[in-house]
């Protein structure tokens, strides 16, 4: 297996530097680029491929939803984790919608933000349990139906069965468990689902299973 490449942008050099310096003293992780603003990080997606950008949100000249949305639309497999100082409900839900797979905030300690690449690297979800049931609030349809298809007509039942148990915050070993499948069943499905609902992360799958109506208050936590 290759090393995740790793973007870091963020508009202060010691953060940078430092949070270099916590990654690459992981074996399976190396930063093959940094950008000080959003337009630079835009442009280094594009030429270094990444599997995944470390943002920011207060950049110049481009700032990090901006930067996310146009990285998500240029290069979608790119996936997004956002370390900020900022956690207000208005960036969580713009991150999110604009294709971020992970919400961090900064004082967050190392070994949490190398768990949390790993954990968007593999497509697992990295947000805060606290803001579940926002983000629920944010993008559930206003009548509380459906308006879209039905989750069967692009997901077979038992891809339901693991995005529900996802937005419940299981990580891939656990829905193993719970279905009584192999772990790299659970992946293949996780993988079936994300390229059906054309999304790089499992953080996308829920937001668009919350926007068609097809999870409810029961199904997160």
């Amino acid at each position: 297996m290759g090393k995740i490449k790793i973007l870091i942008a963020d508009d202060h050099a010691v953060v940078r530097e430092g949070t270099r310096q916590i990654l690459e003293q992981e074996t399976d992780m190396t930063v093959v680029a940094e950008a000080g603003d959003g337009e630079e990080a835009v442009r280094l997606a594009g030429s270094f491929k990444p599997d995944v950008a470390i943002i920011d949100i207060a950049m110049p000249k481009l700032d990090g939803i901006q930067a996310t949305r146009q990285i998500k639309a240029l290069y979608p497999t790119i996936v997004v984790l956002i370390l900020t100082a900022y956690d207000d409900d208005q960036f969580v839900f713009s991150f999110l919608e604009a294709g971020a797979a992970g919400y961090l905030l900064k004082s967050v300690r190392g070994r949490e933000l190398v768990d949390a690449v790993r954990a968007v690297y593999a497509g697992e979800s990295v947000l805060h349990p606290a803001i579940a049931r926002k983000v629920l609030n944010r993008f559930v349809p206003t009548s509380g139906k459906p308006t879209r298809p039905e989750p069967l007509e692009l997901l077979s039942a038992r891809e339901v069965d693991v995005l529900k148990l996802a937005t419940k915050g299981l990580r891939n070993e656990d829905i193993a468990k719970k279905l009584c499948l192999s772990l790299r069943t659970v992946q293949s499905h996780l993988s079936h689902i994300f390229n059906k609902l054309q999304v790089s992360s499992r953080t996308e799958a829920v937001v668009r299973a919350l926007k068609e109506g097809w999870i409810t208050l029961d199904d997160v936590p």
